[in-house]
């Protein structure tokens, strides 16, 4: 895969461009994922000055009673360890959650960003992945509200980052934007819906975003000597031509 081995390459830069401010963070694994998914990430952030988490519940096998259960108790448990909001990284279906999380208990979240989540998905929509979803849906909580697809309505009350690529390759793009707004943003990065928890660019993209005052929230804007990697990114708002 070639982000990671860009992000192997580029690692000591990444590690050493963070300021954190030893906030927590929790970062949740896309669909039949789990933490070892997630390790890369972790240590760059942690590197970085963060309290950084995985989720602990295995593989990503869909809102089973276990997960949802899991995914609630786990940002309680370290909201109250931490005594502070927590910062959410979904990749994936990963980030359906953290969104899911952060509309219930806004309270507890400090931002949300994610890596290629198609939260504008519909029922009508497929994926690359949708056959095998489907397989897994009888093990699923019936009314769970952390189901994929489920069309999301309404921004959220905390900052949003939404980082995607339109050669995605699992999903579709556009399904992944946010309607811009004071607190919501998209960031396109080049590359792969596999590789985005490994691409330099996101994870840059990342650190900024991490490194934001809680109270000084401000859009991301990409250094003058490293816009070439981040392509003008889109708004759902804007006419979009996607057929």
């Amino acid at each position: 895969m070639f982000e990671l081995g860009a992000v192997v390459a580029a690692a000591p830069w990444l590690r050493i461009i963070g300021r954190g401010d030893r906030h927590p963070v929790l970062i949740l694994p896309g669909f039949l994922a789990g933490d070892p998914s997630t390790a890369p990430l972790r240590s760059i952030l942690q590197s970085q000055g963060y309290w950084v988490h995985g989720w602990r519940l295995g593989r990503n096998l869909g809102p089973t009673p276990e997960i949802v259960d899991g995914l609630i108790e786990r940002l309680r448990t370290l909201h109250e360890r931490h005594q502070r909001p927590v910062s959410l990284i979904g990749w994936s279906l990963g980030g359906i959650y953290a969104r899911r999380l952060a509309r219930r208990w806004p309270e507890q979240v400090r931002q949300v960003i994610t890596l290629g989540s198609p939260f504008r998905i519909t029922p009508d929509d497929r994926s690359a992945v949708s056959d095998i979803y489907d397989r897994l849906r009888r093990a699923h909580l019936p009314t769970a509200e952390f189901h994929l697809p489920g069309p999301e309505a309404g921004a959220l009350e905390v900052p949003a980052t939404s980082i995607y690529t339109r050669t995605d390759g699992v999903v579709r793009w556009w399904q992944c934007l946010e309607s811009v707004g004071p607190n919501s943003e998209n960031i396109e990065v080049r590359g792969s819906h596999s590789g985005l928890g490994f691409n330099p660019a996101a994870i840059y993209a990342i650190s900024d975003r991490l490194a934001r005052p809680a109270e000084d929230w401000r859009p991301f804007r990409p250094p003058p000597a490293s816009r070439h990697i981040f392509p003008k990114p889109a708004d759902w708002r804007s006419d979009l031509h996607v057929a």
